[in-house]
């Protein structure tokens, strides 16, 4: 018999939607994969930097949904100019729930960002702590050299968890704290030393896919930031996600459409799995050795994919299920006018990325 999983709907709790054409058609796709709502990234031209620009986006997103997500978060875009007002103000009026910390120049729409030590040092930090605002973390350190940046002895998400993090834990111990789409075992050894309220997001894509993969061919739609590491990190992310005890890591895509890819300057960061996240997280599961099929192995991926991110945020509890079969998909280019937006698995399989691939886990 064929393995079906019937589960709660999720929340993706880390994708990019973006705005103006992509923003229905993205939507539309996380309606697709089952997702009851979202926390959507806030790097947009403009970036969403005051709290009454999440608010309106918020705002559009739900009414792009139509009803089909009971809520959606929108973490603010910290910058030079947010300040203590600024945290305390939003999250009295019940806007603020999150905040984006992104290296400047770090990675897609990040270059409006500023260095860590300027929220230790304007108060931004310790008002978020004292108001309860989330801490969302693009864990890697800014302005390396090349040689630095990617090695085999150090990187730059380990630079900062090892670096940073630790000394933010202590001088706000009670600050929330999310290392969004980790990637090292480094990151994963923190995150499991931590208090319980500070937790991580982890994609598909690192779990699925190392760095040979990227490189071997140049498959430029498995570029994402941070990128794909070695086997022993994307090791240490499979255990964490898949153990029976894990109560820290949780389901957050960092699916982020590019119509345009590739260009005369470089490669667009970001890996686009809107409307096959799970099915991807269910394959990257049994990639880890997890049956699930076993009582064991299907409550491992239900609390990674619908129950522990969800609580964090305090989203409401989903109102009607859904399922997934271990049966073939088809995956298929996005098409929005006369672009298209290449999902992860067909730019992996093929290097035009013009046709379709199969996935072994389908969504009913």
């Amino acid at each position: 018999m064929t393995l079906t999983l019937e589960l709660p709907k999720w929340y993706d709790l880390h994708t990019h939607f973006r705005q103006d054409e992509l923003l229905p058609a993205t939507v539309k796709e996380h309606m697709a994969m089952a997702c009851a709502g979202a926390l959507a990234m806030p790097n947009l031209k403009p970036p969403l930097t005051q709290p009454e620009h999440i608010k309106a986006y918020r705002q559009e997103i739900l009414d792009t949904a139509e009803g089909a997500f009971q809520d959606v978060i929108v973490p603010l875009y910290l910058n030079a100019e947010t300040t203590a007002k600024t945290i305390e103000d939003g999250a009295r009026d019940g806007i603020l729930q999150a905040c984006k910390y992104y290296p400047p120049h770090g990675t897609t729409g990040s270059e409006f960002g500023a260095p860590f030590q300027t929220y230790i040092d304007n108060g931004v930090f310790e008002a978020m702590e004292a108001t309860g605002v989330v801490l969302c973390v693009h864990g890697e350190e800014h302005g390396l050299s090349g040689e630095r940046y990617f090695a085999r002895g150090e990187n730059a998400e380990e630079i900062f968890y090892r670096e940073h993090m630790p000394s933010l834990i202590e001088r706000f111990p009670a600050l929330r704290v999310v290392g969004e789409h980790l990637t090292t075992k480094v990151g994963v050894d923190f995150i499991l030393k931590a208090p319980e309220h500070v937790k991580a997001s982890v994609t598909p894509q690192h779990l699925l896919y190392t760095i040979g993969h990227l490189i071997q061919g140049l498959k430029y739609h498995l570029f994402c930031m941070p990128v794909v590491k070695f086997e022993e990190d994307r090791t240490a992310l499979q255990q964490a996600v898949t153990s029976p005890d894990n109560t820290k890591f949780f389901a957050g895509t960092d699916s982020a459409p590019h119509t345009h890819k590739t260009t005369p300057c470089g490669c667009a960061a970001g890996c686009f799995t809107g409307g096959i996240a799970p099915q991807l997280y269910a394959q990257g599961f049994e990639a880890a050795g997890v049956d699930l099929s076993s009582d064991t192995g299907k409550q491992a991926f239900q609390n990674f994919l619908c129950e522990i991110g969800r609580a964090f945020y305090a989203l409401p509890e989903p109102e009607s299920t859904f399922r997934l079969r271990r049966s073939p998909q088809t995956v298929e280019p996005l098409h929005i006018g006369e672009e298209k937006i290449i999902p992860l698995p067909l730019g992996i399989g093929r290097g035009d990325g013009e046709s379709s691939t199969t996935i072994p886990w389908s969504l009913l």
